[in-house]
């Protein structure tokens, strides 16, 4: 089975108006959709039900209750060529049936390189969005792709803006930064970086214990920045009707 566990730390920082950043542990999720179906019977873990663990294919872009057939959607509306390649999907799972995913990447990877990053991104209004990145290869490890922002997501920046992503890229070892630009001008970075474990029952317990609070913790820390940066003086932005809507 070559799923597996990432294990790190995110870093975030605000530059500007006011400078503003943190750390906290955190893990995720990586699936090998080529090997999708080996998941469905496991201790802890499963696929669209209750468990410690669970991933369920509502919570991610598209309409069908299989989850291969809207990957298969999303490459053809995106005309990425399916010969020979190997799909991997990074996401947080559900933990005891709760989750909150800012961002879940599908990786398209072709001879051992990541060509393509599919970003899913979601906000706190009920919107998402797909970010279709052509990666480009910087060494052998280091990848990057930019692409213009078309959804809120943070009240306390615009709308619109640039990101840019850098993707770091090993067999035991993942790191993506998003640097993101208001008018030139740096707003923001967010990095994640981790290693790798392998998915098993021991380790989904391990970390069942280790982060059981996490997906809360994500959504709590977030109004609680919010409620930070509010009372810095930061001025407040309102999502647009197409923010609040899943758009995949």
């Amino acid at each position: 089975m070559s799923h597996q566990f990432i294990e790190g730390k995110i870093y975030h920082k605000r530059f500007e108006p006011k400078i503003h950043d943190f750390t906290y542990g955190f893990y995720l999720l990586d699936i090998d959709l080529n090997d999708y179906n080996s998941l469905k019977n496991q201790k802890y873990f499963s696929i669209n039900k209750l468990n410690l663990f669970s991933f369920y294919t509502k919570d991610h872009f598209g309409k069908s209750s299989d989850f291969l057939e809207n990957v298969d959607e999303l490459l053809n509306k995106f005309k990425i060529d399916k010969q020979n390649i190997t799909l991997r999907f990074i996401t947080l799972p559900r933990v005891c049936n709760f989750v909150f995913n800012p961002i879940s990447l599908l990786l398209v990877i072709k001879d051992e390189v990541p060509i393509y990053m599919l970003a899913e991104v979601h906000n706190y209004n009920g919107g998402n969005i797909v970010y279709d990145l052509k990666l480009i290869q910087k060494d052998n490890d280091k990848f990057e792709a930019t692409i213009t922002k078309d959804m809120y997501v943070s009240p306390f920046f615009n709308r619109d803006g640039t990101y840019f992503f850098t993707l770091f890229f090993k067999s035991d070892f993942l790191s993506l930064k998003i640097d993101y630009y208001e008018k030139e001008q740096k707003s923001l970075t967010a990095v994640f970086s981790g290693k790798t474990l392998d998915f098993s029952s021991k380790n989904i317990l391990k970390l069942f214990f280790k982060y059981w609070f996490l997906t809360l913790f994500v959504v709590t820390r977030t109004f609680l920045h919010a409620l930070k940066l509010y009372k810095k003086g930061l001025s407040w932005h309102n999502p647009t009707k197409q923010d609040k809507s899943r758009r995949f």
